[in-house]
C-alpha cells in the first residue's frame, strides 16, 4: 500500500486537564512548542482547542490567533485544523475564529449522545457553520459520530453547502455514541467511498485505549490517522504518554509496519485539495 498516511494530531482538546496528565498543553505557549514536537515527529495536520487560564474550555478568537501565528512560524506548511466544537461555546460563538482563515475547521453535521450529555449540532447552526467555512476557503473535516452524520455530509455537499468533496473522520468509542466496532468502521468506509468516490480521502479517531485500535485499523485499511492528547492521555494502563510527539511516533510506527509512508505536508495538502502556503 504506498499511499501516503496522514496524521492529524489532536493536541489538547476541551477535557484533558494537567491534573490528568501533565504533558497536557494548555496555555498557547505550551501548545505551540507540543505540535512543533509532533510536527517533527510525523504529523501534518493540528486540530486545535484553546483553553482559558483555569483550562476551561474557550473558544476566545484571540487565543486562536496566537496560537495558528506561532504554529505558522514554527510549523511552515503544517495544516491547521481549529475546533468548532460544542463544549468550547454555544451557537455562533463556536464559529467566531473562522474569519483567522485556518486551513480546515472540525465540523459536526448532527448531534449525537456524549458521556453526560446531548452534544446538540442543530441544523440551522451546521448550516452557518458550513456557510462561514465555505465564504473563507476553510475544508471542513467532518467529524461523524454517527453513520446518518456521513449522509448529512453528503445532501450538503449534492445541495453545494460544502465546497468540495468532504473529509470525513469516523469517531469511534465515545461512551453512549458509535462504540469500536469494525464491522460498522468497514461500512462506514464502503459509505464514504459509495457516497463520495472510491479514491475520497477519510480519517479515523479513536477514543482513550481506542486510539491505537482505530490509527491501526485506519492506515492498514488505507486511509488516514487522528492521534493525540486529546482523545488519550496514556500509552498503556499503567503509562501516561510523554508528549503529543510520543503518540504521533507510535501512528508512525504502525505505519512502518503497514509499509505505508507518511504524508509530507506538502503531500497532505495535496491530497485533501487545500490552498498552496502562501
Amino acid at each position: 500500500m504506498t499511499t501516503p498516511c496522514i496524521i492529524c494530531v489532536a493536541i489538547t482538546g476541551s477535557l484533558p486537564t494537567k491534573a490528568d496528565n501533565p504533558a497536557v498543553p494548555t496555555a498557547v505557549s505550551e501548545q505551540i512548542e507540543s505540535t512543533h514536537e509532533a510536527f517533527e515527529a510525523g504529523a501534518t495536520i493540528m486540530h486545535a482547542h484553546v483553553r482559558n487560564d483555569d483550562e476551561t474550555p474557550s473558544s476566545d478568537p484571540d487565543k486562536f490567533a496566537l496560537l495558528k501565528e506561532g504554529v505558522e512560524k514554527h510549523c511552515p506548511g503544517m495544516i491547521i485544523q481549529l475546533s468548532t466544537g460544542g463544549r468550547s461555546g454555544a451557537g455562533k460563538t463556536r464559529g467566531g475564529m473562522l474569519p483567522l482563515r485556518p486551513d480546515m475547521a472540525s465540523l459536526s453535521v448532527g448531534s449525537n449522545n456524549f458521556p453526560t450529555r446531548v452534544y446538540e449540532n442543530p441544523p440551522d447552526l451546521v448550516a452557518w457553520l458550513a456557510s462561514e467555512m465555505k465564504t473563507y476557503d476553510i475544508k471542513p473535516e467532518i467529524e461523524a459520530f454517527d453513520l446518518s452524520h456521513i449522509f448529512r455530509a453528503a445532501a450538503m455537499y449534492e445541495a453545494g453547502e460544502i465546497a468540495e468533496t468532504p473529509y470525513v473522520q469516523f469517531v469511534m468509542g465515545v461512551k453512549n455514541a458509535m462504540p469500536v466496532d469494525r464491522e460498522v468502521f468497514d461500512f462506514y468506509i464502503h459509505t464514504v467511498k459509495r457516497l463520495f468516490g472510491e479514491d475520497a480521502p477519510w480519517c479515523a479517531a479513536g477514543i482513550g485505549p481506542n486510539q491505537i485500535v482505530l490509527n491501526e485499523w485506519a492506515i492498514s485499511s488505507g486511509g488516514h490517522a487522528r492521534t493525540g492528547l486529546e482523545d488519550n492521555i496514556r500509552l498503556d494502563r499503567n503509562t501516561l504518554a510523554p508528549s503529543n510527539a510520543a503518540l504521533v511516533k507510535r501512528a508512525v510506527e504502525l505505519c512502518e509496519k503497514y509499509e505505508r509512508p507518511v504524508a509530507t505536508w506538502q503531500q497532505a495538502r495535496e491530497m485533501l485539495g487545500l490552498r498552496e502556503v502562501a
